[in-house]
């Protein structure tokens, strides 16, 4: 066999792309939804503080757009990848935050040593150029290839084994779906039903412990129950106050989307099934965009590779 055959790594997926609709109908979506959430809390075991920074979705936006602009990074031009000004106006632009505020969420990133400063290459004084250190690099990967397994378990595909194997293929995939899905309404806007959790802080990893807990018939119902949900404990895992948490709860209950079966937030918790449905359809989002972007992403190598 020619050596630069063996030499290259596989970069054909074996799984189609898939319509957001078919991801959001398929029968397997429930148990890759509960998939995922256990991967991402994961994720939050391992490294609180990290995930903590990015539970809020404002926060998820600002996240991937700034990795997306450190991978975009072009060595020839050191005006170019992941700056503290760009990120300021790609935050106003999406209207997710104020300048204030994406300045804020970067003293944090840079004082966890998720971010560093980068060495000053550019001729311009005002530019402050950053980069994402390894234990935000590694934390990323995993997001990417949780994701991968998940549509994996859609069609017995092998995107997580392929990515693995050739990291260039994170490297082209994560910016082009990032992109994509901070100009995509339907993920960028979630829907009012599940948007005041997402939007607060910490807010999604409650979502994930909950939709973690669903049974395997919980889209057949009106009212699905949850066992062993208990503030008092998501307020330990999480590292957030009863009050903020009391506050998530209370929204959702007093329009019907949730509630307990007993008086004062005790007994069994339930979610109804246009909560959930809501939370699928948005998060049917993220997935159809990854499935397209690791596509695309293996296009892109096979032509390289082909030009080479």
């Amino acid at each position: 066999m020619d050596e630069t055959c063996r030499t290259i790594p596989r970069t054909v997926p074996s799984g189609k792309v898939h319509t957001r609709d078919e991801i959001l109908y398929h029968p397997a979506f429930l148990s890759v939804e509960r998939q995922i959430a256990l991967h991402l809390i994961g994720i939050h075991k391992r490294a609180p503080r990290l995930a903590r920074l990015v539970a809020s979705h404002r926060k998820w936006l600002l996240t991937h757009s700034l990795f997306a602009m450190n991978i975009g990074r072009d060595r020839t031009d050191p005006t170019s990848g992941l700056t503290a000004s760009r990120l300021m106006q790609v935050a106003t632009d999406l209207k997710v935050a104020s300048k204030n505020t994406a300045a804020s969420f970067l003293s944090e990133l840079l004082a966890y040593k998720f971010l560093r400063d980068v060495p000053d290459e550019s001729p311009d004084r005002r530019l402050r150029r950053l980069e994402t250190t390894e234990v935000s690099n590694e934390a990323m990967l995993s997001w990417f290839l949780g994701h991968m397994s998940c549509l994996d378990r859609l069609d017995g595909g092998n995107r997580a084994a392929m990515t693995a194997a050739e990291p260039r293929l994170f490297q082209l995939a994560q910016p082009h779906a990032a992109t994509a899905l901070i100009h995509e309404p339907g993920w960028r806007d979630p829907r009012d039903s599940i948007g005041h959790f997402l939007w607060s802080e910490v807010g999604g990893l409650i979502l994930h412990e909950l939709i973690s807990r669903l049974p395997d018939d919980a889209r057949e119902h009106e009212r699905i129950y949850i066992e062993g949900v208990s503030l008092s404990e998501l307020c330990t895992e999480f590292a957030i106050s009863l009050t903020n948490i009391k506050r998530m709860f209370k929204k959702a209950e007093v329009v019907g989307l949730l509630g307990w079966d007993e008086p004062r937030s005790r007994g069994k918790l339930w979610l109804s099934q246009s909560f959930i449905e809501d939370y699928f359809y948005w998060q049917s989002f993220k997935f159809a965009q990854l499935d397209r972007s690791i596509h695309w992403a293996a296009a892109e190598l096979r032509d390289d590779n082909r030009r080479s």
